[in-house]
């Protein structure tokens, strides 16, 4: 669980550094990788929150 963590605060963080990039520079690849890293950390921030859920029903 703190590994599933860690990762999820690196997509986030890295999400955060592409979209700042793409505001200095302009350039539309980098805000295409922010929404595609933003939609990772979205799917695995989920993933994670199914497992304390299930953990808690069963």
């Amino acid at each position: 669980m703190l590994l599933l963590r860690f990762v999820l605060v690196l997509l986030l963080i890295g999400s955060g550094v592409c979209f700042a990039a793409y505001a200095f520079t302009s350039n539309p690849r980098y805000l295409r990788w922010g929404w595609m890293v933003l939609r990772v950390a979205l799917a695995a921030a989920l993933g994670f929150f199914g497992i304390l859920f299930l953990e808690r029903v069963l």
